[in-house]
């Protein structure tokens, strides 16, 4: 069933896929709902320990969609004000692709009408600027959204037209010149909203602004991953983490001699990377100094294949405003300056891909990371790809950075810095992807709060949050690492050093359970019976009680 629904879902989407369109959002909603219905007809308690687990990530997955297309529109609809011909324009590819096709004259007229709105909504806000007494009367991030939406919009009008234009001879004479002045249009309101609202100056890139989705929003997301706690709660779990790593970091300075200045030791460890061009020697050592460390101690089963079927590629320039360090996978993406970089951005990018740092996550993106939890997904249970959750993707790759930390990892302080580095990131991204959807912290402060507080180059930092903050990610994505590793140690903890799992079962078996939220994996190797109602309440962080309104949480230093 699920791997029938992901095909159909596809196909689904590959017809009504366009955004804004109410037809859009009742096809969407009317083919889950059949899908609902065909889950509620099986048998639950026919099923087998695995089913269950299926039937509970299927039926969740699908009213988190459900709610997620109703949030959609929502969104949209804020944005009726600045934007009220949204609908009517993003209906004109949801026709096409649904084969209803246009008259050359009437899509003209309708093309002139759109053009003419969309000038009288730059009119009003501009009106509405300069009448504005103290405050901006447009909130900057609804006006953000509402630039990137006419991006959109424009996308649809492109793959509209591009149908017709030097196909239908009567379309291409009456629809060019009001195409193409819609289009200019759209440009023309989309850069003053940039500018004037948004406060981008011309020619800048684009700025780190962010969309907040609330705290409704993310209870939801929260339960969509079987995490039972709240964001506040979660943001207290991680500046306890915080509190462990700077305790740490200042006595891996003393080590080095730098009387607990965790920040001048940091400088120094920055200063240790290799020469240009040597980088991906660096990292190809660092990956098999890894396979060797996990191997010696039989602490997981590591398929010949996976040790011989990875690559290397060099990031370009453009990716690393978004990435400052590498990514991983079957192919590990290295981050190192190019020839093309400005001086001070060579500079930036040696420091924080330093030898010490990659020491600390080569790990991260390869084996025991992502690379072999991609080669395992794909042969145990890979219809539950569907249910991809960040908790375990990025969760488990944490847990191993905390793992192999108490195993003795580290050669050094100068290792244990960059351990510590990544480490505390790792708490901070909770507390500001939270904080920052929370509105409780800006993009800006949470770039400051990376620099001063973790210690980041500057350029990285505003890399790190604009894409925290930005679309390309889920809201709770960057707040995952840690939280998911914390889920898994606490895990570990039952299953091993409290039962009677060895290390290999242990990790072998979490993986042969695929990307899945990690209390359903503890529910199933603990061979717990499921009910159709599950929910989440696994409370894995010590101390940290259910909030109330009249009492605070204890303060407590992490184990």
């Amino acid at each position: 069933m699920i791997e029938r629904y992901r095909s159909d879902r596809a196909g689904l989407d590959h017809v009504w896929g366009i955004q804004g369109v109410s037809e859009t959002e009742e096809r969407q909603q009317t083919f889950r709902a059949g899908w609902r219905q065909r889950l509620e007809e099986v048998d639950f308690d026919a099923l087998d320990a695995a089913g269950r687990v299926d039937w509970i990530l299927f039926h969740q997955q699908l009213e988190f969609e459900a709610a997620e297309l109703h949030r959609a529109r929502e969104r949209i609809a804020a944005m009726a004000g600045l934007l009220p011909f949204d609908a009517a324009l993003a209906g004109l590819d949801q026709a096409l692709r649904r084969m209803q096709f246009v008259d050359g004259q009437a899509a003209a007229g309708q093309l002139d009408a759109l053009a003419r709105q969309a000038r009288d909504a730059k009119e009003a806000v501009a009106a509405r600027l300069k009448h504005a007494d103290s405050e901006t009367p447009v909130p900057r991030t609804l006006a953000w959204r509402a630039v990137r939406r006419i991006g959109e919009l424009r996308r649809y009008l492109a793959d509209w037209r591009g149908f017709y234009e030097g196909y239908d001879p009567l379309f291409t004479w009456w629809a060019r010149q009001p195409a193409d002045a819609l289009d200019a249009a759209l440009h023309d309101y989309a850069t003053f909203l940039r500018e004037e609202v948004a406060g981008v100056e011309p020619g800048e890139d684009d700025p780190v602004i962010g969309d907040p989705i609330g705290e409704a929003a993310l209870l939801a997301a929260l339960r969509r991953e079987f995490i039972a706690y709240t964001p506040q709660e979660l943001i207290t779990i991680a500046e306890r983490e915080f509190a462990w790593c700077e305790a740490e970091r200042r006595r891996a300075a003393t080590e080095m001699g730098f009387d607990g200045d965790w920040q001048r030791a940091l400088e120094h460890v920055k200063s240790l990377h290799v020469a240009p061009g040597e980088q991906p020697a660096l990292i190809y050592r660092l990956a098999n100094e890894a396979i060797g460390f996990l191997e010696s101690r039989d602490l997981l089963t590591i398929p010949p294949l996976a040790k011989e079927s990875w690559r290397m590629d060099m990031m370009t320039p453009a990716r690393q405003r978004v990435n400052p360090y590498f990514t991983g996978g079957e192919t590990i993406s290295v981050s190192f300056p190019t020839d093309t970089m400005s001086h001070a951005d060579k500079l930036m990018s040696l420091r924080g891909n330093n030898v010490h740092f990659c020491r600390a996550t080569v790990h991260h993106e390869l084996i025991p990371g992502h690379h072999l939890q991609m080669f395992m997904a794909a042969r145990y249970q890979p219809h539950r790809l569907l249910f991809e959750t960040p908790f375990l993707l990025e969760g488990w790759c944490l847990y191993w950075e905390m793992r192999l930390w108490d195993l003795g990892f580290a050669h050094g302080p100068e290792d244990r810095t960059g351990m510590l580095f990544w480490r505390t990131h790792r708490c901070a991204r909770i507390i500001f992807s939270l904080k920052f959807h929370l509105e409780q912290m800006t993009a800006q402060e949470a770039i400051d709060f990376l620099v001063e507080r973790v210690g980041h180059e500057r350029n990285n930092a505003t890399a790190e949050v604009r894409r925290s903050v930005g679309s390309e990610y889920s809201p709770l994505y960057q707040a995952a690492y840690m939280l998911g590793g914390l889920q898994l140690r606490a895990l570990q903890r039952e299953l091993v050093e409290q039962g009677p799992m060895t290390e290999r079962e242990f990790h072998d078996a979490v993986l042969r359970e695929n990307t899945i939220p990690v209390e359903l994996i503890r529910a199933r190797l603990k061979g717990e019976t499921l009910t159709r109602d599950f929910t989440a309440d696994w409370r894995f962080y010590p101390g940290i009680e259910p909030a109330t309104e009249d009492t605070a949480t204890a303060e407590a230093a992490p184990e």
